[in-house]
């Protein structure tokens, strides 16, 4: 009788990647990552591994820094901007420590490579005035305005991000105390205040419209879509692009979350309170908010210091 020999499949570039990839987005997961964070790790690292592997690094283990540079320059020649880039350049940073930490690889190879440095860019901000006419657009006499008008007031007097508002269960909101219980990025829960006129838009939007919407379905969010599912970030940025349009923006979600900040300075609050109401870690990101108010200050400064006005005007 022949002796019967084993066949050891031969795996692909594709597939060792793809392998690394998974271990790496599981190694995420542990660290209790939000989902959108592992997301945008996922799509950046797909395209750098279909990068290497078109240019012959056949697994993780062989990736050089040359690797890096050579993919990072790809990019930029094909007009990604340098916030693009910097985020691709973290996901694989990312990639590499966990391929040194596993030891598939001698050392962290892109602990030198240099990424183009990104200039955060002032976000936009409606004033006061503006924020006031998109909050009373929404028609309250139909079920999807009273909708809008609560998750407008909601996102404006809270501080919210948009995933941050979609997230928000009928439990979450305290309406006796005020405040509502805020799941954020990382999955870190914060406490804010709610104001009366959110707190108002809620309590109408539960009595005459989240019925309607939910019909016959049992779900635990608090603003819905109009088959009484959970409302979706795409849902949400349609709504709001329709208000912008009427007002005659383009607005984004941030936008609202960033005026409320500025507003806030605007009127005397203290950076650290702000801080804490929009859930930053770092008191550097807030920090941003101190020069949205340079115009006022310039104006300040022309009218009433007396080294301000030009030479040979009056």
């Amino acid at each position: 009788t022949g002796a019967i020999t084993g066949v050891v499949k031969v795996q692909t570039a594709d597939e060792l990647f793809a392998a690394a990839i998974i271990d790496f987005i599981d190694y995420l997961h542990e660290r209790s990552l939000a989902d959108t964070t592992i997301d945008s790790y996922q799509r950046d690292l797909r395209g750098f591994t279909a990068f290497v592997i078109s240019r012959g690094c056949d697994a993780p283990e062989k990736l050089e820094p040359e690797h890096i540079i050579a993919y990072l320059a790809s990019e930029k020649q094909h007009g990604k901007s340098a916030s693009t880039i910097g985020r691709k350049a973290s996901s694989i940073r990312g990639f590499c420590r966990f391929l040194f930490m596993e030891r598939r690889q001698d050392k962290d190879i892109s602990q030198n490579t240099q990424t183009p440095k990104r200039q955060r860019p002032l976000p936009q901000v409606l004033s006061q005035e503006e924020m006031d006419k998109l909050l009373a657009l929404p028609d309250t006499s139909t079920v999807a305005g009273c909708r809008d008008r609560a998750m407008l007031e909601m996102m404006y007097g809270c501080g919210l991000r948009v995933s941050e508002l979609i997230s928000i269960t009928v439990h979450d909101i305290n309406f006796e105390l005020g405040y509502l219980r805020c799941r954020g990025k990382g999955s870190k829960e914060r406490i804010i205040p709610v104001g009366s006129f959110a707190l108002d838009a809620v309590n109408d939007y539960l009595s005459h419209a989240r019925g309607k919407l939910l019909k016959n379905k049992h779900t635990q969010e608090l603003f819905l879509n109009r088959l009484g599912d959970k409302l979706s970030r795409s849902g949400f940025w349609r709504i709001l692009d329709g208000y912008g349009r009427k007002l005659g923006y383009d607005i984004h979600p941030h936008t609202i979350r960033h005026s409320a900040a500025t507003h806030m300075m605007e009127n005397g609050a203290d950076l650290r309170v702000v801080q804490e109401f929009l859930g930053h870690s770092d008191i550097m990101t807030t920090q941003i908010y101190t020069h949205l108010s340079r115009g006022e200050l310039k104006q300040i400064y022309n009218e009433y210091h007396p080294r301000a006005k030009m030479k040979g005007k009056q």
